[in-house]
């Protein structure tokens, strides 16, 4: 976990003195953060972390609008909080829009200022932007690509064989993520998707006689969830190779080859401030992620009497004991 702290805090530092530099530019202009989720979830207080980590010192007022639509499911839910974004941005008047992760694209972005000409830097997109109409003269990004190769062969030593399972809750986020795994990686993966904890816990035990190895996906909108009647579950339940591309997953995976959330914000956060001080959107290419975090779960692997190779744990950016 330390080691995880001070890679992250390095890249922070990194990216903050960049932003000074910058600082005579954005003096006096107003950012707006738009985010789909709210503020508690781990991956939007990853990506907020990152974007307030990078403006400190820039001079930037930065506002933020959490939509909660991870908490409050459904479309109408949806067009209302894209709404009322809108009236902040018509009342706010920011000189540059953060937005991030699907929902803000799909109900906010797409719908009302695609080739407008309020600059929006996007960030946790999913896999994919042009089913939104991305990139426009106005609206460049960073992508959220999981690392679905790299985590597979982790696992694929403490596999039997190659038949893969994806679980979790069920939500649009995580079921395009299942999309995408079988489009893009070709895989015959087989799926399912949680509505409450006790459902959860029913697709995991039947993962464990049905497939090789298990992407545990993403709980978020699993409203009961446990947190330490799961940790205790898979503990006990765990008979496969079962892997994560989400820190705050890694308590219930084996593997976890882990998505950064601050890189997201940091980058979004950065190219705010180059369209601050002049640079055009449409001059700045769509990027994926590329940071990663290795953690190894030895809570599970000791239950499963998995020998982990001391080489792997000493590379390993976290371990769980």
């Amino acid at each position: 976990m330390k080691k995880t702290r001070r890679i992250v805090a390095m890249l922070l530092i990194m990216l903050s003195v960049t932003a000074l530099a910058m600082a005579q530019d954005a003096k006096g202009k107003k950012i707006l953060f738009i985010d789909s989720y709210h503020a508690g979830y781990a991956w939007s207080d990853g990506v907020t972390n990152g974007i307030e980590t990078a403006l400190a010192g820039s001079g930037a007022e930065l506002k933020i609008f959490r939509m909660d639509t991870k908490r409050n499911k459904g479309e109408a839910f949806a067009k209302e909080s894209a709404l009322k974004a809108k009236a902040l941005i018509e009342q706010f008047k920011p000189d540059v829009v953060i937005a991030a992760d699907d929902n803000a694209a799909k109900y906010l972005l797409a719908p009302y200022y695609k080739e407008s000409t309020l600059p929006f830097v996007f960030c946790g997109l999913n896999w994919d932007a042009s089913i939104y109409g991305f990139p426009t003269k106005n609206i460049t990004g960073m992508l959220e690509v999981s690392p679905i190769p790299q985590l597979l062969a982790q696992l694929q030593p403490y596999s039997k064989g190659t038949r893969v399972g994806h679980l979790a809750a069920d939500a649009p986020s995580a079921r395009k993520e299942g999309e995408y795994y079988k489009k893009i990686f070709n895989m015959d993966l087989v799926e399912y998707y949680a509505t409450d904890f006790a459902d959860w816990q029913k697709g995991f035990n039947e993962f464990q006689g049905k497939v090789d190895m298990l992407i545990v996906g993403n709980n978020a909108g699993i409203m009961d969830w446990n947190e330490a009647e799961a940790k205790n579950f898979v503990r006990d339940n765990t008979k496969i190779a079962t892997g994560a591309t989400q820190e705050f997953i890694a308590d219930y995976a084996l593997i976890t080859f882990a998505k950064i959330a601050e890189e997201q914000g940091n980058w979004s956060a950065m190219t705010a401030l180059e369209i601050l001080k002049g640079k055009s959107p449409a001059d700045i290419p769509i990027v994926q992620n590329k940071e990663g975090a290795l953690i190894i779960n030895t809570r599970i692997a000791s239950k499963l009497g998995m020998e982990i190779p001391f080489e792997l744990i000493q590379s390993a950016t976290k371990v769980i004991e």
